[in-house]
């Protein structure tokens, strides 16, 4: 499968832009003079439709990036009406390119406009203006020369906030140093950067993990510490990547003094964050278990279970132990939730 990371200094997961669509064309005034025709009338083209906006969902794309650069989007106005009842071009449309799991909201950054989470979907968010009626129209009986024709109309203009949540179906929760990026880089083929001080990984990561010849995808965030959802510390801004998560695997460093209290600590910021975290299925494990000997592993992982209230998994990234059960735990709950989500054929009319 091919490679999926995401370059840190590359990576954007919010954006404010503005939008426009392009205004109808203007209607045509003209009259049809040809030699020998003694009555030509009315044949003025209808104005063209101004161009639309659009949001699409292409592969190949993980962050919004493009969106720091570029705020402002203008579709072209329509062609103006001709003669000869010549109708305008359309304006040509503008596409803004998302990556999937790309939400779109209101200037309140409230309101949800749509949420984009497969390759191809698009959404229309401004339609152009229609073209003026050229004088063709406004021929009667009573006035065979109209002098009149429509004005286009005026596109709609919008600011909008492109908001993306990764989709992964494993998400990894813990304070910082906890061990998610040291696990994300032996079970997949992402490079996170890796150091032994807190808040190395700084912006959310993405890999793909194997397990018994299945795969699915894996997300790491950035470390949560004690008053997260009040914006302490890099605070829960990127909590919204693993919204979309079918299972957390929380990690509890080895290290920690008390393994139950920092489990604790993170299940709190889990559930001030709201939004269907707290209630997901979790798999719980006690990372960097390599650091340990055989009493403080058992002392700790006593702490852990207390606090977590089932037995959690013994791991160590860098000796390979308890990794080969995590991602199978992981994955069983990710096919059952496949599962779950996949249609029921209708076998009404198998004949």
């Amino acid at each position: 499968m091919e490679r999926r990371t995401v370059n840190p200094m590359k990576f954007l997961d919010q954006a404010k832009v503005y939008i426009r669509s392009g205004d109808g064309g203007a209607g045509a005034l003209s009259f049809r003079r040809e030699k020998f025709i003694e009555f030509g009338g009315p044949d003025g083209g209808d104005g063209g439709r101004g161009g639309d906006v659009w949001a699409e969902v292409v592969d190949g794309l993980n962050t919004l990036i493009d969106y720091r650069y570029q705020q402002h989007f203008r579709a072209r106005t329509g062609m103006h009406g001709m003669g000869r009842n010549r109708t305008g071009a359309k304006g040509a449309d503008v596409v803004l390119k998302v990556p999937a799991g790309t939400q779109i909201f209101e200037e309140d950054n409230e309101t949800l406009i749509c949420d984009l989470t497969e390759v191809g979907q698009r959404f229309l968010l401004a339609r152009g203006g229609n073209g003026g009626f050229g004088n063709q129209h406004f021929k009667t009986s009573t006035n065979q020369a109209p002098r009149r024709a429509n004005p286009g109309l005026p596109g709609e203009e919008r600011t909008v906030w492109l908001r993306l949540k990764l989709i992964a179906d494993a998400g990894l929760v813990g304070l910082p140093n906890a061990g998610k990026s040291t696990f994300l880089a032996a079970v997949t083929a992402a490079k996170p950067k890796i150091a032994d001080y807190p808040f190395t990984t700084l912006h959310p990561g993405l890999g793909v993990a194997r397990v018994d010849g299945r795969e699915f995808v894996v997300a790491d965030i950035p470390g949560l510490i004690e008053g997260a959802h009040e914006g302490v510390g890099i605070g829960d801004r990127f909590l919204g990547h693993v919204e979309r998560t079918r299972v957390l695997l929380h990690l509890v460093s080895a290290q920690e003094e008390s393994p139950g209290k920092a489990y604790r600590t993170v299940r709190r910021e889990l559930e001030a964050y709201g939004h269907g975290l707290a209630g997901k299925p979790e798999i719980v494990a006690l990372s960097q278990a390599d650091t340990l000997d055989a009493d403080a592993r058992k002392k700790k992982l006593a702490s852990l279970r207390r606090a977590a209230g089932r037995p959690p998994i013994l791991l160590s990234a860098v000796s390979g132990e308890g990794v080969e059960e995590a991602l199978r735990a992981l994955m069983t709950v990710v096919e059952e939730a496949r599962a779950a989500e996949a249609p029921v054929e209708d076998t009404r009319w198998v004949k």
